[in-house]
């Protein structure tokens, strides 16, 4: 097993069918087969707050945009101290489907402040060492998903997907590396991979 000095924070975004669940798990795996010591957390997460974002994202407008920011705050607390923190604190590498980046996309696209929404996260939210951005059109995400059995109504509409792409796209930091996802499973994996090798070593 490879020992790192400390946790590294992985996190993959983007609109809903880029395939941020497969490339994450793919990592996970090929991270392991190279003697990494990786771990995957999702959000929403299974707590109760989690399971509430679940039931509520079945029906379209049975919550607010900012019950919706609530929710997802209270969750991402619970996995932060739960989940993420004691496994960075063992130096293992983990890898976290969704972060507060889709928070500020998704709830930001629903007319609040981004800025605002940063600043609820200061203070808890871990940072992340690496934001891997998938990105893909919406009608070709949500061509991707469709035979899903169930429907995000929520999330999963087109004009709205085109907006949270839009704030997706405009991160811009160090840290943030924005990936075409209407590709080869395996040649997006290629990139990512070399990519998360890059930064561990």
């Amino acid at each position: 097993m490879i020992k790192l000095k400390k946790g590294i924070l992985i996190v993959f975004e983007g609109i809903d069918g880029g395939g941020k669940t497969t490339q994450a798990k793919m990592l996970m795996a090929r991270l392991h087969k190279k003697g990494y010591d990786a771990v995957y957390f999702r959000e929403p997460s299974g707590s109760r707050w989690g399971m509430e974002i679940r039931r509520k994202a079945a029906y379209k407008d049975s919550i607010s945009p900012e019950g919706e920011l609530d929710l997802f705050l209270k969750d991402r607390r619970e996995n932060v101290e739960k989940n993420l923190k004691p496994a960075l604190k063992e130096n293992k590498i983990v890898i976290l489907d969704r972060y507060y980046f889709s928070t500020i996309a998704y709830q930001g696209a629903k007319g609040i402040s981004q800025q605002r929404i940063r600043k609820m996260n200061e203070g808890f939210a871990v940072l992340p060492d690496l934001v891997i951005i998938l990105d893909i059109g919406p009608s070709q995400g949500l061509g991707r998903i469709g035979g899903r059995e169930k429907k995000d109504l929520l999330f999963e509409r087109e004009d709205y997907l085109l907006k949270v792409r839009e704030i997706f796209n405009s991160f811009r930091e160090d840290n943030i590396v924005h990936i075409k996802a209407n590709r080869p499973l395996n040649q997006i994996a290629d990139e990512i991979e070399q990519v998360t090798l890059g930064y561990l070593t």
